[in-house]
């Protein structure tokens, strides 16, 4: 249990400490990138989820073993997940009095967790690559979600703000978003393969191991590139808000709808380990894109997002015991 929980740590601190440090570097004029701190932001986070983490996928679709039936509803765990935070933060929200400008922010960050980075690379380090392609099988729509659900209500309380004159829904944008393509196309042909009957070389379970680590690490660089922590003081009660809802309140149904659903009763409970970790994720990176793009509370979001992850730190061994215990 020790050595996967130090890793974690680890990768965690390391990737988001060289990501800091190269901002306030640059910044300060001590180091000069060949990209300013946006691009390379950018190129990062594709390299990570255009590249690493959509190959890393299709080897996990490539063996899952679909004849546990029950493992088909994964998906639509995780949908209600988000559901779930994204209407309690709104709930909340409404009983603090929170104005459309920042509750719409405040949706973004109890609806988008970092379940495909941070969740992945925890539920790979504790429960192997087994557990991996389990939370591959969980976020399997995740994108889609973010994007008819997520992005939607938040530019609703844009509007509510007054933003009036847009559409809800883009569809013609969700279809040339290279994000949600490359995710698709992930899935369709590592599917193809497990469907085929071909045998996956042995050499994937290397790649795996590489990439996993190396896609978080690039992603948490990529966020410590933005980070701005002078904000997280005045926007700490919502951020305590959401953890709560992060780290207690979410984990505590999801589990409960696990057990109900006997996943604590096959692969040796490894089905229920994986919710329990996918859903006590904090806030993911994706919660600021919505407010930057509709004129929300991004300092709020940011404010967040940066408490979450670092309490991840902090709740992590209590995460790995109630692992260990199921």
């Amino acid at each position: 249990m020790i050595k996967p929980l130090l890793n974690s740590l680890f990768i965690i601190f390391l990737g988001l400490a060289i990501g800091y440090s190269v901002q306030i570097l640059e910044k300060n004029g001590k180091l000069h990138l060949p990209l300013n701190l946006e691009n390379t932001r950018k190129i990062l986070q594709k390299i990570a989820i255009l590249f690493l983490m959509p190959v890393t996928f299709i080897g996990a679709y490539w063996i899952i073993d679909f004849t546990q039936v029950n493992l088909l509803f994964f998906p639509l765990l995780c949908l209600f997940q988000l559901i779930l935070g994204g209407t309690i933060a709104i709930l909340i929200a409404r009983s603090i009095h929170m104005n459309n400008f920042d509750t719409g922010a405040f949706f973004c960050c109890g609806f988008f967790s970092n379940m495909g980075c941070i969740g992945g690379l925890i539920c790979f380090l504790l429960l192997g690559e087994e557990g991996y392609k389990l939370a591959a099988l969980y976020i399997f729509s995740i994108q889609i979600a973010y994007y008819t659900i997520g992005f939607p209500v938040a530019k609703y309380y844009a509007m509510k703000n007054n933003q009036q004159g847009q559409k809800i829904i883009n569809l013609n944008a969700m279809l040339k978003d290279p994000f949600i393509l490359i995710g698709i196309a992930s899935i369709i042909i590592g599917l193809s393969f497990n469907i085929s009957g071909l045998k996956r070389p042995t050499i994937f379970s290397n790649i795996i191991a590489l990439f996993v680590p190396l896609s978080t690490i690039l992603l948490l660089i990529s966020i410590g590139l933005s980070m701005k922590l002078k904000k997280v003081r005045k926007y700490l009660k919502a951020s305590i808000l959401i953890a709560g809802i992060k780290f207690m309140i979410v984990p505590t149904v999801m589990v409960l709808l696990g057990f109900l659903m006997d996943y604590h009763q096959i692969f040796d409970g490894i089905p229920l380990k994986v919710i329990l970790i996918l859903s006590s994720m904090p806030v993911a990176f994706n919660s600021l894109i919505p407010p930057s793009i509709y004129g929300l509370n991004l300092d709020l979001a940011n404010s967040c997002w940066i408490v979450t992850t670092f309490g991840l730190g902090l709740f992590l061994p209590i995460l790995f015991l109630l692992v260990n215990l199921i």
